[in-house]
Order: C-alpha cells, then sequence, then structure tokens
C-alpha cells in the first residue's frame, strides 16, 4: 500500500510518470486530480498545468478521448472552486488563524489574499494560471465576501478557458507535432516557466520598489543623519 502511494506521488512529478498515471487512470483520475486542487487546500502541490497538459497530448494520441476529458474536467475545476469558495465563506478568519501544516500554508493564504487585493474580481481568472494561487483564490474571495453571483460568473469564464487553453492547446500540439509526447517534460517545462512568471515578476517588482523607497529615505535624510 504504501509504495502505491509512493509510486502515485513519484509519478505526479515525473513526466514520463505523469504520462503513466493518465495512461492508467484516464479521465476520472484527472478529474479527481483537478477537483482536489481546486477545492481543498491538500491539493495546492498537485501538478494541475503539467496534467492538463500531458492529458491533452495524449488524447491527441488516442489515449484518453477528447468527449471524455475536456467537459468532466471544466466542470470538476468549476466545482471544487465553489467548496473552496464555501469554506472561506463560512470559515474565513479561523483561517487566518490556523497553525501552518504539512497540507496548510498560512503564508499561501497570504500571497492569495494579496493577489486578490490587487486584481479583484479578475483575480478569479487569473488565478487558475498561477500555481497554489489557483488552490487558496478561492477561499480568500469567499472570505471577502464577493457577491456569489459575481464569483460563480468569472469562476465559470475561468475554469472552462483555463482547462480549454491547457487540454485544447497540447491537443492541437500533439497532431501538430509527431512524437511530441516523447518530448514532453520540454512542453511541460515551458508551462511551468510560465505559469510562475508572474510570481517571479511581482518579486522583482517589490525589490525594486523597496530599493527605491529606501533610496528616496536616504536621500532625504539631513546630512548628520547619514554620517
Amino acid at each position: 500500500m504504501l509504495e502505491a502511494i509512493r509510486h502515485f506521488f513519484h509519478g505526479l512529478f515525473d513526466p514520463n510518470g505523469l504520462r503513466e498515471l493518465i495512461r492508467a487512470g484516464g479521465a476520472p483520475l484527472i478529474c479527481t486530480i483537478v477537483f482536489v486542487e481546486t477545492g481543498f487546500f491538500v491539493g495546492f502541490f498537485l501538478p494541475g498545468d503539467s496534467l492538463l497538459v500531458t492529458a491533452g497530448i495524449l488524447s491527441a494520441g488516442g489515449v484518453v478521448p477528447l468527449k471524455f476529458l475536456l467537459l468532466p474536467v471544466m466542470a470538476c475545476a468549476i466545482i471544487g472552486d465553489q467548496i473552496g469558495y464555501w469554506i472561506g465563506r463560512s470559515a474565513g478568519a479561523a483561517l487566518h488563524r490556523r497553525e501552518d501544516s504539512f497540507f496548510f500554508r498560512r503564508s499561501h493564504l497570504q500571497r492569495a489574499h494579496d493577489f486578490y487585493e490587487k486584481y479583484g474580481g479578475r483575480a478569479v481568472v487569473l488565478a487558475r494560471f498561477v500555481p497554489i494561487i489557483r488552490t487558496f483564490c478561492p477561499p480568500v474571495a469567499g472570505a471577502a465576501r464577493m457577491p456569489y453571483w459575481r464569483y460563480v460568473a468569472f469562476d465559470i469564464f475561468g475554469g472552462i478557458f483555463w482547462v480549454g487553453t491547457m487540454i485544447l492547446g497540447s491537443y492541437f500540439l500533439g497532431h501538430l507535432i509527431p512524437n511530441i509526447a516523447q518530448r514532453i517534460h520540454y512542453v511541460i517545462a515551458v508551462v511551468i516557466l510560465l505559469s510562475i512568471s508572474p510570481a517571479i515578476i511581482s518579486i522583482l517588482r517589490a525589490r525594486r520598489q523597496l530599493h527605491e523607497i529606501n533610496a528616496n529615505r536616504s536621500a532625504s535624510l539631513p546630512e548628520a543623519e547619514k554620517e
């Protein structure tokens, strides 16, 4: 049993292992992983983007029929987010007081909160493409008491757009480039880089702003204080 669990988690983060997991579990496994990643805090480490890209490429090769993949995964992504929203709506304050554990980090919650504060309703859509933020944005939106009808509208669009972009994009890529499944690790590397680039840009921008603030503060000090 423990060996099977170890093999499962190893497969999630290895391109070849992920491909074999999808071959074995098919659409039900993909739907389950997407649902857990978007609906529960324990799913923040799951490889949503690389999973969907791999699934789309394998679907082009006939491993998983597209008709059994696209709409069910979209539905699971949207339903999972609803659970996250209502968790935040009912227990928002308690989440910020909760102690860190293997499956929960308050720092992740804070990052999602800052993301939501910066982008507002658009964060529900944009968060789909940012790992970790994708998991924690729904409860933040719920804790912020974002009107549910407005949240649902953004979330449905975001779920359809995210899943459609990842699966259909890689599906057509699989048809255009022969044997791309044998080079899937390169595709996943590009997807991961694009996914984390907003976070990297945000960190660099924050560091630059902090440097400018310190420089301006230093320039405004009297000469005696500088010495």
